[in-house]
């Protein structure tokens, strides 16, 4: 028997022996295994876009049928419904002791956070402390501070159409909402949208990833132990049970993940009509002018590429366009960099993640093993399957139509492609889709101005890499392949919010005017409203004009 299935997820984890998930939500506990005899396995690479796992099985299978279903996740939304109809999660009080207990649930457990990043990524303790503790953390103490200001109903101008009148715009919870998380920052990019959804008012459920097994673990235990359980909820599993999630009408979906399934997502929350938020990805490209500081440059690149999570990070640079008459002398710069961060010797490094599991690292490899692809390895290219490390590898002017310049790379692969005039890189850029961050490295103010205006993309930053997402005042998201809606700071407050519109009025100044008959001296009266002159505008509001 030959199964062969997409999976839900944009990058589907391993093909396994025994496949076992236990995850600890309202309902208790439930357990979603599967235990298969695999004959063979074999990654086909004639997909690359929709990354398929091809296993072929023997005919005897034992399945253990998934206890979490549609029915348990109904009864679960409807149990959070229930807590959020109650207003319990719209107080002010009730958001901050939330909040309170994430940020007191990072610093007491900080260790096991890092440990479990370990086990799934092979993170360094730096990094797993500056890209998923310290934003994390950050997020969480500028909701704290800002909540009150941001709950505040914002005053704003009425017309003279409605004197006399005030008006507000009131922010209130959506209610239930899902936010499904990924697993390159399992953890930061998990919390981080639950951050904003609970600031917001509303009730969650957290579907972590999982690819990302110890983080996931982690958060279910910590968030049950933690947070309020009658209105935050981790539900574990895998396919099947976000299959069993996403059949149910919520009142807003945050997904982060992959383009492919970011479609599904979609198409079942249109079945509700259910607002959606996408945090997708694309091929980021860094343009490189030749009159920057070319070691600044190269170290900012380099920070942006494999000091990011080995170039797992949807904001990672994945491509460079320079001159070809600087790519030489920005080749050895880089190499000069990669070596005094990650040593001589390469493979032997502690100071990188690994590829998150053998699938992603076969797709890697087959995109370096293209035959117009593999000559072209300036630097780099040594690989260990046992360990899932890839080395840090450049390649030279690779075909524009190989696979490698065709899907997101995501990992630690970086192409380099030349052009004669720098320009030339804007048409190159805007010929694939809107990516979701794009990289500039020029002292020219009006390349500066240039590329801002041309390029189209979620964000941007001129002369360094991924530091644009630390910025709480700048909204993080997509558009286009890259993604729709944004978070970080008061985004992400908005992204779980309706912006409510209130007019108030008293009792006084009701002109007859707006009421029929509509008699000539009504229309002198609508005339004069339109006139634009004040006097008339207000006598007629008032009633004063008579027929």
């Amino acid at each position: 028997m030959t199964i062969f299935s997409p999976g839900l997820f944009k990058h589907p984890s391993r093909c396994f022996r025994s496949y076992s998930i236990v995850g600890v939500g309202l309902l208790g506990t439930f357990t979603y295994r599967h235990k298969y005899k695999i004959n063979r396995v074999s990654f086909s690479s004639s997909t690359p876009s929709s990354y398929y796992c091809r296993a072929t099985l023997s005919t005897t299978m034992e399945e253990v049928k998934p206890t979490f279903d549609s029915d348990k996740a109904a009864v679960l939304v409807n149990e959070l419904r229930k807590t959020f109809n109650s207003g319990k999660t719209k107080s002010y009080e009730w958001r901050i002791s939330q909040l309170e207990s994430i940020s007191k649930m990072i610093d007491e457990k900080e260790k096991e956070i890092v440990e479990a990043l370990q086990k799934d990524l092979s993170k360094p303790e730096l990094e797993a402390f500056l890209s998923e503790i310290l934003m994390a953390r950050s997020s969480c103490k500028l909701a704290l501070k800002e909540l009150k200001q941001w709950m505040m109903p914002q005053k704003v101008e009425t017309s003279l159409a409605t004197y006399p009148s005030s008006a507000e715009i009131v922010a209130e919870p959506l209610g239930v909402v899902l936010v499904i998380s990924t697993w390159n920052f399992p953890f930061s990019l998990s919390l981080d949208p639950v951050i904003g959804a609970i600031a917001a008012g509303n009730a969650v459920v957290l579907k972590p990833s999982e690819i990302a097994p110890a983080t996931s673990s982690l958060l279910s235990r910590l968030v049950g132990e933690y947070m309020d359980k009658s209105a935050i909820i981790v539900v574990e599993g895998a396919v099947a049970e976000t299959s069993a999630l996403l059949e149910q009408k919520w009142d807003k979906i945050f997904f982060t993940g992959g383009a492919r399934v970011g479609r599904i997502v979609m198409a079942a929350a249109a079945k509700n009509l259910t607002p959606v938020t996408l945090e997708l990805g694309g091929k980021c490209p860094a343009v490189v002018d030749s009159n920057v500081n070319l070691q600044v440059t190269a170290r900012r690149i380099v920070a942006g590429k494999w000091v990011c999570n080995n170039g797992q990070a949807c904001i990672g640079v994945d491509y460079i366009i320079t001159t070809k008459e600087l790519a030489p002398k920005l080749i050895a710069t880089l190499v000069n960099v990669v070596e005094e961060i990650f040593g001589k010797d390469l493979m032997e490094s502690k100071e990188r993640s690994r590829i998150i599991n053998s699938f992603h690292f076969k797709r890697l490899v087959n995109l370096l093993e293209e035959d117009k692809v593999s000559s072209k390895i300036v630097f780099g290219g040594q690989r260990d399957e046992s360990q899932l490390q890839i080395a840090p590898t450049i390649l030279l002017d690779v075909p524009e139509d190989s696979m490698i310049m065709q899907e997101e790379i995501f990992g630690p692969l970086l192409p380099i492609i030349t052009v004669e005039r720098l320009e030339d890189s804007f048409a190159m850029i805007n010929r694939k889709p809107k990516p979701l961050a794009a990289y500039l490295f020029s002292d020219d103010e009006q390349i500066k101005r240039k590329f801002v205006q041309n390029i189209y993309a979620g964000g941007m930053a001129i002369n360094d890499t991924i530091l644009q997402v630390t910025v709480p005042t700048l909204p993080f998201g997509g558009v286009g392949e890259s993604g729709m809606g944004s978070y970080h700071g008061k985004f992400s407050f908005d992204a779980f919010s309706h912006k409510k519109a209130v007019l108030y009025r008293s009792f006084a100044g009701d002109s007859p005017t707006r009421y029929p008959p509509y008699t000539p001296g009504k229309k002198k009266q609508i005339k004069a409203l339109l006139s634009g002159k004040l006097l008339n505008i207000m006598l007629a509001l008032l009633g004063f004009y008579k027929d």
